[in-house]
């Protein structure tokens, strides 16, 4: 009996001591990786973010991070204000989240002075796959549901199945409730760009009330 408790023992000091070195490799891995992976991003929000502003020629000031409550829950979005080489004030870059049909959509989309969307890009959508690929150009200038040129300023974008008049966009095929997502992550950094009073409600969320019969009807669409 002795010996099996001192076996026993020695098999766990065994494996206590193996997880500490794992756990040691690992923690220096990731101090490895760390700082290039952040660089990476850095690079990559740099370049969204002239993407999304249309131009290279930018300045691009400190990013401001703002908390808002939309529907009783709170949003964090990153602005990036951006300005030419002399200092003349272009608009921003708005990094905004909201949920969608199958996880969270974040987006960062650029506005001019006047609210005018002048561009965006998907960032994280946690959707169907293939969807976050039909976003990140359906609503492009050339997609079937463009929304470069509209400005929330007019009136929230939502999608046309839901209402045809003011900022009716086409929804991609399918895809109804990814779309609202989109449309309402870009009415929500609106609201935030412009500084205007939330009242928690965009148009193209408005319009989702129902979502789990909604997700029925969206999975039937996709079978058919």
């Amino acid at each position: 009996m002795q010996k099996l408790e001192s076996s026993l023992k020695n098999m766990v000091l065994v494996l206590v001591g193996v997880a500490l070195i794992v756990g040691a490799v690992l923690a220096y891995i990731n101090h490895l990786t760390s700082g290039p992976i952040a660089e990476k991003a850095e690079q990559s929000l740099a370049a969204g973010i002239k993407n999304v502003m249309g131009t290279d020629q930018l300045q691009v000031a400190e990013p401001q991070e703002v908390k808002q409550e939309f529907g009783g829950k709170e949003f964090t979005f990153v602005l990036h204000n951006c300005s030419d080489k002399s200092g003349k004030q272009l608009g921003a870059a708005v990094e905004s989240i909201t949920g969608g049909f199958g996880g969270d959509v974040k987006v960062l989309v650029g506005f001019d002075t006047e609210g005018k969307i002048l561009g965006y890009t998907i960032l994280q959508a946690s959707e169907t796959p293939g969807l976050g690929a039909k976003a990140a150009t359906w609503f492009q200038k050339d997609g079937k549901g463009s929304v470069i040129g509209m400005t929330p300023k007019d009136g929230d974008l939502h999608v046309s199945k839901d209402d045809k008049s003011g900022n009716a966009v086409d929804a991609i095929t399918a895809s109804t409730i990814t779309s609202r997502a989109f449309l309402k992550a870009i009415n929500q950094a609106y609201k935030v760009y412009s500084g205007k009073q939330v009242d928690g409600e965009s148009g193209a969320t408005k319009h989702a009330e129902g979502e789990g019969d909604a997700a029925k009807v969206e999975q039937n669409e996709k079978k058919g």
